[in-house]
């Protein structure tokens, strides 16, 4: 260990800590050492986090785990290591504050693999992110044979030597000319070029067809193109004339870059020969331009469709947007419109439709869905050459104007090319939806760079077909690459790379997806783990990688994959820190830590720590109650809906999605009982996200609140009329901004603020509920503009928050936070938890509801003003879940869920459980994706898809209560539920334990 000498030790911590009297040398422990963590809401630990180890961190939501592990351990090994670099390396850098710890020692360079929601950019597909895409640019350009777009006929190319070959192969004695061809120019230039021709030693040239001398004074028309052949030598073919015949072709590609010519006397007649070093279809003469990596990016000019500019889609009139609702008739507006602001235009639209359809027959006050088929055809498409009666007269004695019906479609993609204004195209483009591009088919790229094929031993592909193939498809196609023994040189890199990059991505458990995917469709948990595979395939060792719930959106049959991949990154060297709720995960690692005991305020604390089976021994562990099994989770119900041994759905009805044939569905019928609370299971790729989200909730949005969003094939969807809203409730945040937060998403700030307002020295100074808002002028702090805190940009450095010294911090002016009420201001409520601000409010019927069911949901622990920025996935899930049950109920809206397991430890899982058979027993209907056993096996109905992911899915494998799913041998889902536990049965009154 080096000490600097300059009086402090701890340098190398990043620390000033005063020096002892004496320094101890020993060697570093394997451990990382860390002292006084009290970063968020740790309460002060220290900890020791064995190296070289896969380590779970485990405790219940909100207890500390991400406060340890990213915004302390990561954020000080990151730190540490921006501070080697010099100060201008460090300005293109993300500054990190240093955390809030007493010391760490034996810390690495350190990477986090977090739950990042993937950029939902077009152009950022799986083999982009992963760079294997770089790497197969480079492989086409240099190995991948070019067709003629065309006619699909190779193209090809000579090399020097094999034109010197064809011209030998003429025979002994022929009498050859080498000519190099010139671009036809003027008189004027053609002088000029002779003039340099002279310099060089050149003595003739080939001008318009004859052998010309260069000394003769030649007189040539200023404006005529002069054809110029430069004659670079003449010779006899003999076996000797190799060496001459090679310089000759060598320096007439010098003055040509691509094509030689051979004048020949063959059967007493003259003939050009012709050969092109580019690729060259002989018999047309289409030639293609020298191919470089770009010319396969569908990011660059050179590469991408004109049309689509790359991106694969273009803007589409849609019919189904312009008539949302069928059952309005023309009179009543079922045409939407892009003229709605522009009273004139609408009039003389209106007159064309009724032109129209008075033409057609077709009646004004009827259902559009009634009116005849001709009449929309043509109203949609136009009436081609068919002119109809306008009902406008030039004058009053002319006839009425008649001209063929241009179509709403084609109208409005006329418009949209044409548009000037910025509102115009906005208007049009709400009745547009993205359609794959009508002149590469979605393909992306130009036409010549799709003609660039590579052969392996099954067929040949071009860089579109190939990056559509499934990951474990495209691994055996690139393993099997077919290249020349020449080729084999610069190839052979090239594919040990992809193939590399490929096994990786098969390896984490995504064999399923396209390599051309964009990476904004993936789910959280398949981002993270296309992430980890780049990082294996990095190699390093010597890190401490931190991981942010990796088995997210894994199935059980996924999830050994997984750990085998954690396991191989800590076996390179590298210390493995995983924060983790997952018992399988839990069960292969070498070192557990749980953090507790309970949320916010009342966790930070280490509970336990050491093997699998210490945690499962200790009497003070949560965690490890569940992984020996002394408590589960457990279905609590209302025991007067109780059903014995999940006897299956409660009512008779049910949603039914009737012939799915989206990606890789393969023609589902689903049935999703109504007023039940069903899971959709099975493995990664199966289909479950296509048939609940692509289908089913596209379909419902488009239905109840005419959305643009267009469902994925399928015949129709049955039982609607029972539904009367549809609630998507999904981890994305509640807010990005800071002034977000859980107060102002569920709606209790409003009846707080009016509260505040109603008070005798508010209706004094005349304060309305607006004065108590930290977003609008008026009650809140003008200096940090009801902030808080101040941001101040240090350039090069990270930007400071400095805590506003007008308001100290609380956001309001002076004169608003001395009206109070129980003595707290507005401030002092901001900064309660929910389960402080339940009880101070609990009299308030408008307020105590809201956030007894935040209480519900478990997040007592969180403060009413704190940032949306700040919350989980998993809190930001429960708090839209909390303020969806504080509604009042219809009974008959459709919830979805996906994963809302995810970041919850098994006790927590056990309050959200309760929450959601609370909606069930309402009568509402739940759909929820999940994979976590204990969710499924407490739902009243399964839909399992399997057998596998991607080509491999798509058919329904079983459905049933988990009781029959887990007898069904055929169940991927029950073979693990069998083995898991046997089925439980709900216990009436709720027993937990």
């Amino acid at each position: 260990m080096h000490h600097s000498g300059n009086g402090r030790a701890g340098g190398f911590l990043g620390l000033d800590l005063p020096c002892p009297t004496r320094l101890v040398w020993r060697m570093p422990e394997d451990v990382i050492r860390v002292r006084g963590a009290r970063q968020h809401n740790l309460q002060n630990i220290d900890v020791d986090i064995p190296r070289h180890k896969l380590v779970v961190l485990t405790g219940v939501s909100g207890s500390g785990k991400s406060s340890l592990a990213f915004d302390t351990l990561f954020a000080e090994g990151q730190r540490r290591y921006v501070q080697s670099l010099s100060a201008y390396a460090r300005q293109f850098l993300d500054q990190m504050q240093k955390p809030d710890v007493d010391f760490i020692e034996g810390l690495s360079p350190a990477v986090a693999i977090e739950q990042v929601h993937s950029n939902p950019n077009p152009r950022s597909t799986i083999a982009t992110v992963t760079e294997i895409y770089d790497y197969l640019r480079v492989l086409y350009a240099v190995a991948g044979q070019p067709h003629d777009p065309q006619t699909g006929e190779k193209l090809l190319r000579s090399t020097p030597p094999e034109i010197a070959d064809k011209v030998l192969a003429l025979g002994e004695g022929t009498r050859v000319m080498v000519l190099s061809p010139q671009p036809p120019a003027n008189g004027e230039d053609t002088h000029t070029l002779f003039e340099k021709l002279k310099r060089q030693g050149f003595v003739r040239v080939r001008l318009n067809g004859e052998i010309v001398e260069l000394e003769d004074s030649l007189k040539l028309a200023a404006n005529e193109q002069q054809q110029v052949q430069i004659v670079i030598d003449r010779l006899v073919v003999r076996a000797d004339s190799r060496q001459r015949l090679m310089e000759a072709i060598e320096s007439s590609l010098h003055w040509n870059e691509h094509e030689v010519q051979f004048l020949v006397n063959l059967d007493g007649s003259d003939e050009i020969l012709s050969y092109t070093t580019e690729f060259a279809n002989p018999r047309t003469g289409y030639v293609i331009e020298r191919l470089t990596p770009q010319h396969f990016s569908f990011n660059t000019h050179l590469g991408a469709c004109p049309t689509c500019e790359g991106t694969g889609m273009t803007p589409t009139p849609d019919a189904a947007l312009l008539v949302p609702d069928e059952s309005k008739s023309l009179a009543d507006g079922a045409i939407k419109a892009w003229w709605a602001r522009h009273p004139k235009v609408r009039i003389v639209f209106n007159q064309s439709v009724e032109a129209l359809a008075k033409h057609f027959g077709a009646a004004m006050d009827v259902p559009f869905q009634t009116l005849p088929q001709a009449f929309k055809d043509a109203l949609f498409h136009g009436t081609g050459e068919v002119a109809i009666a306008t009902g406008w007269k030039k004058s009053d004695n002319t006839r009425s104007m008649a001209k063929p019906f241009e179509g709403l479609l084609p109208e409005i993609a006329r418009l949209y090319q044409s548009a000037e204004s910025d509102a115009l195209r906005a208007a049009l483009t709400r009745l547009m939806n993205p359609h794959a591009c009508a002149t590469c088919e979605g393909k992306r790229l130009k036409p010549q760079s799709l003609a660039v094929r590579l052969s392996s031993q099954t067929k040949e592909l071009n860089i579109h077909e190939f990056t559509s193939l499934q990951i474990r498809d495209a691994l055996g196609w690139m393993r099997e690459l077919e290249v020349t023994e020449q080729q084999k040189a610069y190839v052979g890199e090239l594919q040990r790379e992809i193939v590399k990059r490929i096994e990786f991505l098969e390896q984490v458990g995504l064999g399923y997806l396209t390599l051309n995917r964009e990476s904004g469709t993936l789910s959280g948990g398949e981002m993270q783990r296309i992430r980890l595979a780049s990082q294996i395939g990095a190699g390093l060792a010597g890190v401490l990688y931190v991981l942010d719930e990796p088995s997210i959106g894994l199935h059980p049959s996924d999830n050994e994959r997984l750990i085998q991949t954690l396991l191989r990154l800590r076996d390179l060297g590298n210390t493995v820190l995983v924060v983790e709720h997952d018992e399988a995960t839990m069960r292969a690692a070498d070192h557990i830590i749980e953090l507790g005991p309970a949320a916010g305020p009342h966790g930070g604390k280490l509970v336990a720590q050491g093997t699998p089976a210490e945690i499962a021994a200790n009497q003070n562990s949560i965690t490890g109650a569940y992984l020996s099994g002394k408590t589960r989770i457990q279905a609590t119900a209302l025991p007067q809906t109780l059903l014995t041994e999940n006897q299956g759905p409660r009512t008779k009805n049910s949603l039914t999605i009737h012939g799915a044939t989206e990606h890789n569905l393969l023609n589902v019928t689903a049935a999703f009982p109504l007023g039940s609370f069903t899971c959709v299971t099975g493995p990664s790729g199966s289909g479950k996200s296509t048939l609940v989200d692509d289908i089913l909730m596209r379909a419902l949005r488009r239905h109840f609140y005419d959305a643009k969003d267009i469902p994925g094939k399928h015949e129709r969807i049955t039982g609607l009329e029972y539904l009367d809203k549809v609630v998507v409730i999904d981890q994305s945040p509640i807010g990005r901004s800071p002034r977000s937060n859980p107060a102002t998403y569920t709606g209790a700030f409003g009846p707080i603020r009016e509260l505040f307002a109603q008070l005798p020295l508010a209706r004094v100074r005349g304060y309305d509920a607006g004065r108590f808002s930290f977003n609008t002028p008026g009650g809140r702090c003008e200096k940090c503009e009801g902030d808080g805190v101040i941001k101040i940009d240090m350039h090069f450095l990270a930007d400071v928050y400095v805590t506003c010294e007008s308001c100290k911090g609380r956001r309001y002016g002076a004169e608003t936070l001395e009206v109070t009420f129980k003595g707290k201001n507005i401030a002092d409520v901001l900064e309660m938890t929910v389960s402080e601000a339940a009880r101070f409010f609990e009299r308030n019927n408008a307020i105590a509801p809201k956030l007894r069911t935040l209480e519900d949901t478990g997040l007592g622990y969180i403060k009413l003003g704190q940032s949306g920025a700040s919350l989980s996935g998993g809190e930001a899930q429960r708090i839209k879940l909390s303020a969806e049950l504080a509604k009042r109920s219809t009974g008959r809206t459709l919830y979805v869920l996906d994963e809302p397991t995810t970041g919850l430890h098994s006790a927590d899982i056990q309050t959200l459980l309760g929450v959601l058979l609370r909606l069930r027993d309402a009568g509402n209907t739940l759909i929820v994706i999940e994979h976590h056993l204990d969710v499924i096996r407490c739902a009243d109905w399964i839909i399992d898809l399997g057998p596998g992911g991607g080509t491999e899915g798509g058919h329904i494998l079983a459905t049933g209560t988990p009781k029959e799913i887990a007898a069904n041998e055929s169940s991927v889902t029950g073979r693990f539920l069998q083995t898991h536990a046997e089925t439980y049965v709900p216990t009436p009154g709720g027993n937990n334990s």
